[in-house]
């Protein structure tokens, strides 16, 4: 079955959260919400869920999931914040999340629970629940994170970061807990759906100066992806990754973001 999907960009941190819901009962799922965070004054905002919030008002949803991927690493996540808006959806994230609140919460000495109380639910690998008349499933993708998850619902997928665009390749690999082989065998898993399965993806940052773009095809990804398409033996992927990950930047936001989101981001002020 077909879901319809809403997409919203967040272009201070290139994310791209969802509103997906069945037409048919109008039950809707929010994947990946983003609030604003000012570094400098420490000051969150919610102006990034405003067309998210009309959205669903303007079409007379219901939300009964908030859905993180994994504990994001460049940019707070508005999953708690938002569950006030709809107490009856259940705020949920894969199993991994336990975790990575057991690898940062000591680093950052951070006085938290670290079995995954925070989520309303922790997903197992393969587990099935449903948006309204529409199946859906949940793949663990390990490897850019302990905790990532790609969310099946109908025929649209949603990778997180796991992947990207074609050619944005796949995520890095060299944060605690993350492994290039993992992230290699948790993406053949995905590449083994349908080749007309729907694709969105978490971030997308314009490689090349195209316009940013959020959706493609599991036949696109096999075909195309600069990373990991057809014929890319492990070996080769691991070296490439490898290879990448070393020249890169630790995330602007990475302290803030990953003491929010090992949490399900912060709670809003009541």
């Amino acid at each position: 079955m077909t879901p319809h999907v809403a997409s919203f960009f967040h272009p201070d941190s290139h994310t791209f959260s969802y509103v997906v819901h069945d037409p048919a009962t109008r039950q809707a799922a929010v994947i990946d919400p983003v609030l604003d965070y000012d570094p400098d004054t420490d000051a969150l905002g919610a102006g990034p869920l405003q067309p998210l919030l009309a959205h669903v008002r303007e079409h007379g949803l219901q939300v009964r999931w908030l859905l993180e991927t994994h504990a994001h690493a460049d940019h707070i996540s508005a999953g708690r914040w938002l569950k006030p808006h709809w107490p009856q959806a259940t705020l949920a994230m894969g199993q991994g999340i336990v975790q990575v609140q057991r690898t940062f919460a000591p680093r950052y000495a951070l006085d938290v629970p670290t079995d995954g109380s925070q989520f309303d639910h922790l997903f197992a690998d393969g587990e099935r629940f449903a948006l309204g008349d529409i199946a859906a499933e949940v793949i663990a993708v390990p490897g850019h994170t302990s905790d990532s998850v790609a969310y099946r619902i109908g025929d649209a997928l949603f990778t997180g970061d796991s992947l990207f665009m074609p050619d944005g390749g796949t995520a890095r690999c060299d944060f605690p807990g993350g492994d290039a082989a993992q992230l290699y065998c948790s993406i053949q898993r995905l590449l083994a759906l349908p080749d007309a399965t729907r694709v969105f993806i978490c971030h997308d940052y314009g490689p090349g100066g195209r316009e940013v773009a959020n959706e493609t095809t599991i036949g696109d990804q096999r075909a195309r992806n600069i990373h990991l398409r057809d014929n890319v033996s492990l070996a080769e992927f691991v070296a490439t990754r490898q290879a990448r990950d070393a020249t890169l930047a630790e995330p602007k936001l990475m302290h803030p973001s990953v003491k929010a989101n090992l949490q399900g981001g912060p709670q809003r002020a009541t």
